[in-house]
């Protein structure tokens, strides 16, 4: 009973079985919440079951998810390359400037991009691979190079009183010393990237994917106009 009254009250510290119980509490409140949610768009847990199987095994969702996540991963390599060079190179005043103009990239939308990048490499794939890097390289690079120009000057001295060149202190210190937040960035870009690939997938759809196959789900069918006049009463003119 301590631990439970411990739980809504700021800074304490809980055990383990006590917040393994306050989740079940949480989660079982929110299946009755959508279980009795009076909105009638919100599908049951049940259609979302019988919807996934018909998704999984009629239409070929492991196989889209297969793409998309191959995509994404090949995307975030080529990120990783690009975002932490230009990230470790802003110990070197010279490129400071060119990371500064890369991280100005976020406020840019990738629509407006796409014909450019169509140009630069083409449709299809390289065009959805470009998208995701573009996207993910100015967020990875506005993070990871403030985490190395937060790095104390002390460290640096420090490294330098062992005898350390510069180089050697720029892989010890600022390569080597910020490898755990690098992973971290690293993790929040993944999930960045995850998100993009609806809009990505929905510019190029030669692949397929799952935003390809997302926006074909939800794309309107259309009537057509033998179908329309055969059940339309006009009329006859005297």
């Amino acid at each position: 009973m301590h631990d439970v009254l411990a739980a809504f009250a700021p800074n304490r510290v809980i055990s383990k079985n006590t917040l393994r119980i306050i989740i079940a509490f949480q989660v079982a409140i929110v299946l009755l919440i959508w279980i009795n949610s009076p909105f009638k768009v919100l599908p049951q847990p049940m259609e979302v079951l019988r919807a996934f199987q018909k998704l999984w095994f009629e239409e070929g969702l492991g196989r889209e998810l297969w793409i998309s996540f191959s995509m994404n991963l090949q995307a975030l390599g080529l990120t990783v390359l690009i975002a932490l060079a230009l990230s470790y190179l802003t110990v070197i005043p010279a490129f400071r400037p060119l990371a500064v103009a890369v991280s100005k990239g976020r406020f840019l939308g990738l629509i407006g991009l796409t014909f450019v990048f169509t140009l630069m490499v083409g449709g299809g794939r390289p065009l959805k691979v470009s998208l995701l890097v573009f996207g993910m390289t100015v967020f990875f690079v506005t993070s990871m190079a403030s985490e190395v120009l937060a790095i104390p000057r002390e460290k640096f001295d420090h490294a330098r009183t062992l005898r350390m060149n510069e180089w050697k202190v720029v892989w010890e210190v600022v390569v080597l010393g910020t490898a755990d937040r690098a992973f971290e960035v690293l993790r929040q870009n993944a999930a960045i990237g995850w998100m993009m690939l609806t809009m990505v997938e929905g510019i190029s759809r030669s692949e397929g994917g799952v935003g390809a196959m997302l926006l074909n789900q939800n794309k309107p069918s259309r009537t057509t106009p033998s179908a329309c006049c055969a059940g339309c009463s006009a009329p006859t003119p005297t």
